[in-house]
């Protein structure tokens, strides 16, 4: 029988990549009774629409937001014995998180209790180190000093009742409230079986070649311990958005289109095809081959000076506006017949695996590049003639051929971010890309040569 009601209060500010995560960690706890109440600061991505997908007793708005101001209001609409204060960016390691957290309250003597947080394998050097060096395997018993941290905690509600967290301190409000519980007479307890992972760490600073020296050695004294992802891609909604202008290509009797749509229905990670086109034949050619949902969207949409972070803006608002909130999209061209087998899906991986925010298909590239100044004169850009083995690696972007983004770089219009991965394609024929087809019905060769071109893309594999 559990010892009482946990309320978890969850903090969040535009944790749209995470939340998900963290309730479905949250919700598959073994403990008997508890609540979720989820504390928003104004976020402006779709953390809350996502979050009212699961069952939550209450969502608060927590407006000039101060750390301790927002744990009290989601406090004060709470009814349990216990409170959890959980980060919106940390995720349950596993479903005993709260059994193991709420159980140091068994002693009376004990105010709080706080657990270990973990990082992934795709936390930065320096937040690795932190947290393995703070966060250790040891339960530690307080009775003075003042560390508390309330991305993973739990308190008694009836001591907040007397020690409510300071609201008007921009951060730090857990230790402010640690040290005044402990001069009081309590107790804290760090239990590390209560444990979540966490990507951000406590400490931003330092110099990093330090850092990685700290992290080579406690990566080997943890075999691998490092080497973990918190996704489950076959968990989320995946949408691939194939943006389309005009009428169908065809290839004989054949819709360019058709081979698109197939690469998307192959993978085992997409379980969304949405054919985002200002064509009506094209919509209705998309459906019949397929595809989920077809948007007809405004011909502006398709003008030259339109860039495809707008058209796909567009197409994922209409998505939101029926209530589908992907969790991750798949840009894939109807122009590249001849894609490897399992791209999509491997691309998905490689996004979660190595914590991206968009990850382009593309080829090494280390052919001279030339560029025409304002005064016509051919410039030749970055290192030339140098031998190949000498030259840094340079890629060509493939977007059309396949991209992976994160809904909320799509809003911001900017699929090109820092965190970017280049999932490299080394076969020729893949990033051969077929456009104004009806130029190649119109040339002076028979029909067996528009059969041929069908029957090649058949033989290579894109069906």
């Amino acid at each position: 029988m559990s010892p009482g009601k946990a309320s978890i209060v969850i903090r969040t500010k535009n944790e749209e990549r995470w939340i998900k995560s963290c309730l479905e960690g949250v919700l598959e706890q073994t403990y008997g009774d508890w609540e979720v109440i989820l504390v928003d600061n104004e976020s402006t991505d779709k953390t809350i629409e996502k979050a009212h997908q699961y069952d939550l007793s209450e969502v608060v708005t927590c407006a000039n937001y101060k750390p301790g101001k927002a744990l009290n209001l989601g406090i004060q609409a709470s009814v349990g014995d216990y409170i959890v204060c959980l980060s919106g960016h940390c995720i349950p390691r596993d479903k005993f998180w709260l059994d193991n957290l709420v159980s140091n309250f068994e002693n009376p003597e004990v105010a709080g209790a706080y657990g270990r947080q973990e990082p992934l394998s795709f936390t930065p050097d320096r937040d690795k180190r932190d947290l393995h060096l703070i966060f250790g395997k040891d339960r530690i018993v307080q009775t003075e000093g003042d560390f508390f941290h309330n991305a993973n905690s739990a308190i008694r509600s009836e001591v907040w009742e007397q020690y409510p967290f300071d609201e008007e301190v921009d951060t730090l409000e857990d230790r402010i409230w640690a040290r005044r519980v402990l001069e009081a007479g309590y107790k804290l307890i760090y239990d590390p079986t209560a444990s979540v992972y966490h990507y951000h760490g406590i400490f931003h600073d330092g110099d990093k070649y330090r850092q990685r020296k700290h992290i080579q050695v406690l990566e080997n004294l943890t075999a691998g311990d490092f080497n973990r992802n918190i996704w489950n891609p076959d968990q989320l909604e995946i949408t691939a958005i194939i943006p389309s202008i005009g009428p169908p290509e065809y290839v004989g009797d054949s819709a360019l289109i058709r081979w698109t749509i197939k690469h998307c229905q192959d993978s085992e990670l997409i379980n969304r095809i949405v054919v985002s086109t200002d064509n009506e034949e094209t919509a209705t050619r998309a459906i019949e081959l397929g595809a989920s949902v077809p948007f007809l969207r405004d011909s502006s949409l398709s003008e030259d000076y339109v860039s495809i972070e707008q058209v796909l803006n567009y197409t994922l608002h209409q998505l939101e506006e029926r209530d589908v909130y992907p969790d991750l999209l798949v840009l894939a061209e109807p122009t590249f017949p001849f894609r490897p087998a399992n791209l999509f899906d491997n691309m998905i991986h490689r996004y979660f695996d190595e914590g991206l925010d968009t990850v382009i298909a593309g080829r090494l590239d280390n052919k001279p590049i030339f560029t025409k100044s304002d005064d016509e004169k051919i410039e030749m850009v970055l290192e030339g003639m140098t031998p190949r083995k000498f030259q840094k690696a340079r890629y060509a972007g493939i977007r059309g051929l396949g991209a992976v983004i994160s809904p909320d770089n799509i809003r911001r219009e900017n699929i090109y971010s820092d965190e970017i991965g280049i999932y490299l394609i080394d076969s020729p024929l893949s990033v051969l890309e077929l456009r104004q087809i009806h130029e190649y019905n119109n040339l002076s060769y028979d029909d067996s040569s528009v059969e041929m071109l069908s029957n090649f893309i058949e033989y290579s594999g894109a069906l």
